[in-house]
């Protein structure tokens, strides 16, 4: 955490085309709040950046006198300082459950997807296929419920849509058969969101055209 005088509106340096960045829009998008967003390549960060967050990344949220540089944690303060419509369950065993689910898809999920982006050739395709392998197996689970493992949207839903979004730039072509129908189900629910659309960047649009032109 660093404390800053500079901006007295709420701001997001955000890269367009991280799943991370994309994460923390949504969650600002869920639930309606003012902010500028400000899009940033991760190679052309603005000297600003680093007077906010000692390791220069993206994304980059300045909340008045408070600078956050973890998605994770952004998201839980915008939780918490804009409750309504919650995003993390209230009993706090599920709470607590929320976040070891999204520690898991942290570790496993997000790191491939840090693999197929940044990786060599071959690491690269492996990572996509042990991505689409996984995805594959636990599409039966969004059988269950109406969001991931849970009957309300949580701040898990706001991590793993965006990796879902992008699995057409992953080169991912998940199958679409009865076992993964729970799972494409759930993607045409959370794609036709309001504030789902309304976080997409325009290098995000790029993405899925096609879906971007649905109403």
């Amino acid at each position: 955490m660093a404390v800053v005088t500079r901006r007295s509106t709420m701001a997001l340096f955000s890269n367009g085309a991280s799943h991370l960045s994309h994460c923390v829009r949504i969650v600002l998008a869920e639930k309606d709040i003012t902010v500028e967003i400000i899009d940033t390549h991760p190679s052309e960060i603005p000297e600003e950046v680093s007077e906010y967050n000692p390791y220069n990344s993206l994304p980059t949220l300045v909340d008045r006198e408070l600078a956050l540089y973890d998605a994770w944690v952004m998201m839980e303060y915008l939780d918490e300082r804009f409750p309504h419509p919650p995003l993390l369950p209230v009993y706090p065993v599920t709470r607590a459950q929320t976040r070891l689910l999204h520690k898991r898809m942290e570790r496993d999920w997000s790191s491939l997807v840090d693999t197929i982006q940044s990786g060599d050739k071959s690491s690269s395709s492996k990572a996509a296929k042990e991505l689409k392998d996984t995805l594959v197996a636990i599409a039966p689970v969004f059988n269950e419920k109406p969001y991931f493992m849970n009957d309300e949207l949580t701040l898990v839903d706001c991590c793993l849509v965006p990796i879902l979004w992008r699995l057409p730039a992953l080169g991912i072509d998940l199958p679409n058969n009865k076992q993964t129908k729970p799972l494409h189900d759930y993607m045409e629910r959370m794609f036709k969101r309001r504030a789902f659309r309304a976080s997409l960047s325009e290098q995000e649009k790029e993405m899925r055209p096609d879906r971007v032109e649905q109403k």
